[in-house]
């Protein structure tokens, strides 16, 4: 049972890295999930005060992952359909087969979704640049968190003090 739980609580982290990239899987919540699960095996010893402050932060850059976008959009000049046209183009950047198709799909959905909106490419240009700042600000974020939460797991899976079986 205890190996079971440990790959469940590893899957999870794995997916919270995954989900940092993914706009549809809340990265560091699915990664601080993981340390939950390791919680519930013996031999490992979480505190619970390590659990609150953990879930706070995760929690902190779920709502930051709506709120950053949004920043660099407004600060570029930028309206809903750029972030519309960012996410759109994650999730078509994700599946082509183009190279670095994670970078540059949000980038052309900004802009597309900007040109949408308004018929100035200078405005457009400026916004779908904000507005892909924002998005990778954020996933910056959330990938540095859910490396923390691994690194926190590795190190009390490494302190782990019972038999497997």
């Amino acid at each position: 049972m205890e190996f079971f739980l440990v790959f469940i609580a590893l899957l999870l982290m794995i997916l919270g890295i995954v989900g940092s990239f993914l706009p549809i899987l809340p990265g560091p919540l699915t990664s601080w999930a993981g340390l939950l699960v390791l919680h519930f095996t013996d031999g490992v010893e979480l505190s619970q005060t390590f659990l609150i402050v953990t879930l706070l932060i995760a929690i902190f850059i779920y709502v930051l992952d709506y709120i950053i976008p949004a920043i660099g959009t407004k600060r570029f000049g930028g309206s809903k359909s750029g972030m519309v046209g960012t996410t759109f183009g994650l999730i078509i950047g994700l599946l082509s087969p183009i190279p670095f198709g994670i970078i540059i799909g949000p980038f052309i959905g900004a802009l597309i979704g900007e040109m949408i909106h308004r018929n100035d490419i200078q405005k457009a240009l400026k916004a779908a640049f904000g507005s892909f700042l924002g998005f990778i600000t954020s996933t910056f974020l959330k990938f540095i968190v859910a490396i923390i939460f691994l690194g926190f797991f590795i190190v009390k899976l490494s302190e782990h003090n019972t038999n497997w079986i």
